[in-house]
């Protein structure tokens, strides 16, 4: 894609309102949304709290009764494809905005978070009209059945790293079991959200059924929404510290929750494997997105004999990326998402060097770009298994390589974290492949590739990694509630 071929001025930045009851409206108070690439205001965002929240709960309440509780299941299929449909019609200017509000590479924006945002409602609409349920006959006494129906009305809290995509993986299964939500974007990426909600209404779901509230987290939007009692489900993605406080607040009205949470991945290589292949995929698994992809493998674990060749090739490779304006062509890392993230991720390079280690390549922002929140991808060596930036998720383009030389070894130190969401393998002996992935603790393992997704497929984290599971029919068993009909012969 060429420069002149990318729409950045024909799209204009989104002020970003609440969507309540099928209508946008204001509130008393608005913050700036600040673009990451550049520092400058993008506009402004509408800063709701337990009164917004209140009223989109009452809206969704009351819609969950109305006219979506009569829509045939086909109907609704035919809404969810609708939603996918606009979503494509509008892929450059929803791509534009999230590259605005993310500092994310447009061409990333546009083939990784847009597309697979309408993939989400278009599975989901196919979905749907497959899922059945369980029935049995209990000898010649009675035929026992079970019959689906919504959980209610659910809190969606998203995270910023992949605004749309996430929250449509969230609101199409949610839609699709005939439930009605109250969406709470991240802060500081509020307008593809904004976009979304107007997209809703237009493919003709319902007033009151999808609800948009801006705002922050604590004591804000989203506090209000884990403690409102007639929300009877919230599903977050995000750091572990935050769902631990959704957890607690949820506890009195004893919220069904789906948790996706923090991850520190191992990306597993043994000498075995195809090195170009593994160069090329673990650029992609170390830096995509910015290393803001919570199953990035910013551990990186090399056999002993293949460590020094590995370093660098990875390492040549690594400093030919292209980091700069998200709307240049070819550039693969942008800018990280806001000022208090890049101070984060910084002072973990620091740290590294107190640890002792080695920065082979980035380490600080690049010396071409004067503003914005950049950072060089970075390769840090040299740090033992207790440092803090091989035990801490960091969230940006930091990774940490280790040698090590037998494969009990390398399972270990795998799976010594607090995380268990995701894990790479990369192996071309078969036995091995299969030996080493079923003694990994994590939700997703990849075994000689790295984010290749069957939506059926379940995805979720273990340990601080998650609770529950998403995809397909595990998507439907947090969305919906099942009853058993007995009935006597």
């Amino acid at each position: 894609m060429h420069v002149e071929e990318i729409p950045k001025k024909k799209v204009e930045a989104v002020n970003c309102l609440h969507f309540i009851d099928g209508n946008f409206v204001s509130s008393d108070t608005t913050f700036n949304n600040i673009n990451p690439a550049t520092e400058d205001v993008l506009g402004t965002v509408e800063e709701g709290g337990k009164k917004e929240v209140d009223l989109a709960v009452q809206a969704a309440r009351k819609a969950l009764n109305g006219e979506w509780k009569t829509i045939t299941t086909r109907e609704r299929s035919n809404i969810l494809r609708r939603i996918g449909d606009l979503i494509t019609e509008r892929i450059e200017e929803l791509a534009v905005l999230e590259s605005l509000d993310t500092g994310k590479p447009y061409e990333i924006a546009i083939e990784m978070d847009i597309k697979r945002a309408a993939h989400n409602f278009y599975f989901f609409a196919d979905f749907l009209t497959s899922m059945g349920t369980e029935a049995y006959q209990q000898d010649q006494q009675a035929l026992h059945y079970s019959i689906r129906r919504p959980v209610g009305v659910v809190g969606m809290i998203n995270p910023w790293n992949l605004p749309l995509l996430l929250l449509t993986w969230k609101l199409a299964p949610c839609l699709a079991a005939g439930n009605t939500a109250v969406m709470k974007p991240a802060e500081w990426t509020p307008m593809t959200a904004t976009v979304l909600a107007k997209i809703c209404k237009e493919a003709g779901v319902p007033d009151g059924v999808v609800n948009l509230v801006h705002g922050f987290g604590v004591d804000s939007a989203g506090a209000a929404i884990t403690e409102h009692p007639d929300v009877d489900a919230v599903t977050f993605t995000g750091e572990t510290k935050t769902g631990t406080a959704i957890m607690k607040a949820a506890a009195p009205t004893l919220k069904k929750l789906s948790f996706e949470l923090g991850g520190k991945n191992p990306n597993i290589i043994f000498a075995d494997s195809d090195i170009d292949e593994v160069i090329e995929t673990t650029l992609k698994s170390s830096f995509m997105n910015q290393g803001e992809v919570c199953l990035c493998g910013s551990r990186i674990y090399v056999e002993e004999n293949l460590f020094d060749e590995f370093l660098d090739k990875f390492t040549k490779a690594t400093k030919q990326l292209k980091v700069g304006d998200p709307f240049e062509s070819g550039i693969k890392v942008g800018a990280v998402v806001s000022k208090e993230h890049y101070e984060k991720v910084m002072s973990y390079i620091e740290i590294a060097k107190e640890e002792g280690g080695e920065i082979l390549t980035g380490g600080g922002r690049p010396a071409h770009m004067e503003k914005g929140y950049y950072i060089n991808p970075t390769i840090i060596t040299g740090l033992t298994k207790e440092s803090r930036c091989i035990r801490e998720e960091i969230f940006g383009p930091v990774v940490t390589v280790v040698p090590f030389k037998k494969e009990e070894e390398v399972i270990q130190q795998a799976n010594d974290t607090h995380y268990g969401l995701g894990a790479t393998i990369w192996t071309n002996n078969l036995r091995r492949a299969h030996r080493v992935a079923q003694q990994i603790e994590a939700g997703i393992i990849w075994v000689n590739t790295w984010y290749l997704r069957d939506l059926r497929t379940p995805f979720g984290g273990m340990k601080q990694s998650g609770i529950g599971r998403e995809g397909g029919a595990h998507s439907f068993e947090f969305y919906s509630e099942l009853s058993n009909v007995t009935i006597k012969i």
